[in-house]
């Protein structure tokens, strides 16, 4: 199977890049102004910008059978139009052209965004109303993967990514703050009240998951990429602390919770697991 990665040197691209090669998987990998890949025998890197991929992005991916697509720009400001205007367009044109000169197989990494401010146990059937800009370009760009589907044969996989953490993640992070805190020594962690619920799932289990839909699902469709456990945000920072053999203690209710987000709200596994044969 040849297989393609865009967003490979990003945060979950390349934790399932390094999971592709565990398994013996070769790849294409597709960066642009990003930090170079760690070397690795198994890939082959080429340059490539989805906002200007050229008139045949299928044949610059090396005509891969599954393609493995993670690129997103803009992030993390959820509400910027620049994921309506900038990436929605370009997104849909690169994946549309790839899948019309051959692509047979795509991955297409999605959100939990995309089910806006729904509250509880989180299923793919249910209808999507995103509240910010990013959530709503997914969400339509999943529409427009569907819709294509209908004139084009091919198969099709839209995990909905929820909360990943783990080494690499963006410094901004909520995770990567707490960790730079720990090393510092700090004596407290400033947060918010902690009591929303959230779906935590660490990223070296979201990348083995993503390669087994991606390898071994097919077409799943939209299926949540979940721990399917609902946690309170101030349990799992007091984990993280636990796991890291450090005193510090959360100092709770220094900021507001996001408005973009309900206060509780997890993903079903059920999809996952049936599609994976783990139920």
């Amino acid at each position: 199977m040849r297989i393609a990665i865009t967003g490979a040197s990003g945060f979950v691209g390349r934790h399932v890049l390094r999971e592709l090669a565990s398994r013996g998987l070769e790849a294409t990998v597709a960066t642009f102004q990003r930090p170079p890949l760690e070397s690795n025998p198994s890939t082959r890197e080429i340059s490539l910008d989805i906002h200007a991929p050229g008139p045949d992005p299928f044949t610059a991916l090396g005509k891969p059978d599954l393609l493995l697509h993670f690129a997103w720009s803009g992030l993390p400001q959820y509400d910027s139009r620049h994921h309506l205007e900038k990436e929605l367009p370009a997104q849909a044109s690169f994946l549309s052209a790839c899948v019309r000169s051959g692509v047979s197989r795509v991955m297409v990494a999605g959100t939990c965004f995309e089910y806006g401010l729904a509250s509880g146990e989180l299923t793919e059937s249910q209808a999507l109303e995103p509240v910010t800009c990013y959530g709503e370009a997914k969400a339509r760009l999943f529409e427009h993967m569907s819709s294509l589907r209908e004139t084009i044969p091919f198969e099709f996989a839209w995990p909905r990514l929820f909360y990943l953490f783990g080494p690499g993640q963006s410094p901004n992070s909520l995770y990567s703050q707490l960790q730079a805190a720990i090393a510092r020594g700090d004596e407290s962690f400033d947060m918010s009240g902690g009591e929303q619920v959230r779906d935590y799932l660490p990223i070296e289990n979201a990348a083995r998951l993503l390669v087994d839909v991606a390898v071994g699902a097919g077409d799943i469709g939209a299926v949540n990429l979940c721990s399917g456990v609902p946690t309170r945000l101030r349990d799992q920072v007091a984990r993280w602390i636990d796991e890291a053999g450090s005193a510090m203690r959360m100092n709770l209710g220094r900021f507001p919770y996001q408005s973009f987000e309900p206060m509780e709200f997890w993903g079903s596994r059920r999809k996952l697991d049936h599609a994976l044969g783990t139920i």
